[in-house]
């Protein structure tokens, strides 16, 4: 198998020149979210598939959401791998005169750029032409390869993975997931935390602003609230004894720091509070009567949501002026599986072997459509570029990373189906 194996290698550094273009292609292609479309990607796309004539088809809920879904068959019984990645990006930003579109797929200085290439382009890249590879090589699998490519992961997954599993389950659930999501090149994840959205309102009768003794401030209100929320980050998670003991290594604190940046060890196993909008307010001299806030709370494994939610009703039931209303579209329990799983040691084997240091395996701080897969017992890992700039003006990928993260994918895909 190794002559197969350097085949595959050898594919891949051919073909630098096409996959750098393919991506930069890809981001070209907008697929903000919202509002979501993901028609423009998708076609991209699937002519690569067509291209090398292989067999695949959509299946979408909505017209404006396809999902592309193909696969392989090896020719021994084996296991049933599935590759996922997405296609919708955040959500589009104004362009600036004299500063980079972010849709251009520019590449320079070794850079690939454009809205979504760390989240997630890149990675669905990668699952893309490890499927193209991997079925040149069909007569060497034991099993089944499947590629889910989906649209809706940035706003939950409802029309897409999630559309998946509920409509083809059979084709789409498998034996192990291997999905691109950025993670960085040191780490490989296993886990991810849990989401509450919640939308909180404070109301008051108001007044002028010269009369405070009429009305208290529904803003004011809302600021002392805020810094009472920061109660739930005191809440500790009860993890499995494998997980803490991975978490507190000195490896993965350091792997932590170079992948997801200075202090992230601090806040893998805890809550995390973020006001991500807040309005309030008419006038500058009047005193506002109505202030809402929208509130995400990152949860970690081992620690219950409804224990989150006792503290954050208990910390409610303070301010009688503040009520709530929970968005179950993208509140999600966390997700995790065997930090020690095969595909997980496989992954680790192929980065020591390409990079030198072998990656340990770290919960996510953010989530992805892998939950699915660990919600039905069936473990799911992530491998992909440096996180750091997603969702920034100026995000990209580097041309070394892009190729890593397809090299890992395209061996360890191989090793999973032929061992």
């Amino acid at each position: 198998m190794e002559a197969v194996r350097r085949q595959l290698r050898d594919w891949i550094d051919a073909d630098q020149d096409r996959i750098v273009g393919f991506l930069s292609g890809f981001l070209r292609a907008k697929s903000p979210n919202p509002p979501g479309d993901t028609r423009e990607a998708c076609a991209f796309a699937t002519a690569l598939l067509a291209q090398e004539g292989l067999s695949h088809r959509i299946v979408a809920a909505r017209e404006d959401l396809p999902n592309i879904v193909a696969s392989v068959e090896g020719t021994r019984p084996g296991r049933h791998l599935v590759l996922n990645g997405h296609m919708d990006v955040f959500p589009a930003i104004e362009d600036l005169p004299g500063e980079r579109s972010q849709w251009s797929g520019d590449v320079e200085e070794g850079r690939i750029y454009g809205r979504g290439a760390s989240d997630m382009k890149c990675g669905t890249t990668a699952s893309l032409f490890t499927f193209l590879y991997l079925s040149r090589l069909r007569e060497h699998l034991k099993g089944r390869l499947t590629l889910t490519v989906v649209s809706d992961e940035e706003t939950g997954g409802r029309w897409g993975t999630r559309h998946l599993m509920e409509t083809i389950p059979e084709e789409v659930l498998g034996d192990c997931c291997l999905n691109g999501e950025p993670s960085g090149a040191a780490t490989v994840r296993f886990a991810e935390k849990g989401t509450l959205r919640l939308v909180i309102t404070i109301r008051t009768p108001g007044a002028h602003g010269a009369y405070p003794h009429l009305s208290a401030s529904a803003v004011k209100i809302a600021g002392r609230l805020m810094g009472e929320l920061e109660e739930i980050t005191e809440l500790r998670p009860d993890l499995p004894e494998r997980v803490a003991e991975l978490l507190a290594s000195p490896e993965a604190r350091r792997a932590m720091e170079e992948s997801l940046g200075a202090g992230a060890p601090d806040i893998v196993d805890k809550s995390t509070v973020n006001i991500g909008v807040i309005r309030g307010g008419l006038k500058i001299n009047i005193l506002p009567d109505e202030c809402v806030m929208e509130v995400e709370i990152r949860v970690p494994p081992g620690l219950d949501r409804a224990r989150v939610m006792e503290t954050f009703r208990s910390i409610l039931a303070r301010h009688p002026e503040a009520s709530f209303i929970d968005r179950p579209d993208h509140s999600y329990d966390a997700s995790w599986c065997d930090p020690d799983g095969g595909m997980a040691l496989i992954l680790q084997d192929n980065v020591q072997a390409l990079r030198g240091v072998r990656p340990p395996a770290i919960v996510s701080l953010g989530g992805s459509d892998a939950r699915y897969w660990r919600w039905r017992g069936v473990p799911a890992y992530l491998y992909g570029p440096s996180p750091k700039t997603m969702g920034r003006r100026d995000e990209h990928v580097t041309v070394e990373e892009m190729m890593h993260v397809l090299r890992v994918h395209a061996l360890s895909a191989f090793d999973y189906l032929t061992r």
